[in-house]
């Protein structure tokens, strides 16, 4: 839900200069990064862990780039963003082949829209401009948020039916 909201408020700031906008999405990724920090903790020893720990590392190492060398040429950081979408959304795109994910679907649909949104970018490398990248990391960021809120809405559903079919229905005498 938070990183949703994270994808919803890039939205708002496509138009600012290169500078400030690779500050401000740099700064998202780090946020986006804790939330995953977070949620790797909250899943405990399920399998997921590693998902969210790849996804933090991820997101941490981009965003600590781009906070931290904002003045640098808007290709570059093209470039790196293009990489950025691929490698994620192809984990996201596999990693629910491996590991049996409730709303695995929305998984996969985040995934290939990342990859897209990586090939995008680096097809059009050095031109695409950092509206494209602030609207393809809102886009992303918006639909992982759609995607672990439809996967924690699963597992709630999946606990309660298993919890349900554990316990026979017994009459007390």
């Amino acid at each position: 839900m938070c990183l949703g909201a994270l994808g919803i408020l890039g939205m708002a700031y496509l138009v600012t200069a290169t500078v400030s906008s690779m500050t401000f999405y740099g700064g998202m990724l780090v946020a986006a990064a804790a939330i995953e920090c977070v949620n790797a903790v909250l899943v405990g020893r399920w399998s997921g862990f590693f998902l969210h720990l790849v996804g933090a590392l991820l997101f941490g190492v981009t965003g600590f780039l781009l906070v931290m060398y904002p003045a640098s040429s808007a290709e570059s950081i093209a470039a790196l963003m293009g990489a950025f979408f691929i490698v994620g959304g192809m984990f996201e795109v596999i990693a629910p082949l491996f590991m049996n994910l409730p709303g695995r679907g929305w998984h996969v649909l985040s995934g290939a829209t990342a990859v897209t949104f990586g090939t995008l970018v680096l097809a059009q490398w050095p031109f695409s401009g950092q509206e494209a990248i602030g609207t393809f990391i809102s886009i992303d960021l918006l639909l992982r948020g759609l995607t672990w809120t439809v996967f924690a809405i699963g597992l709630g559903v999946t606990s309660h039916v298993n919890a349900s079919q554990a316990r026979p229905n017994l009459r007390p005498y």
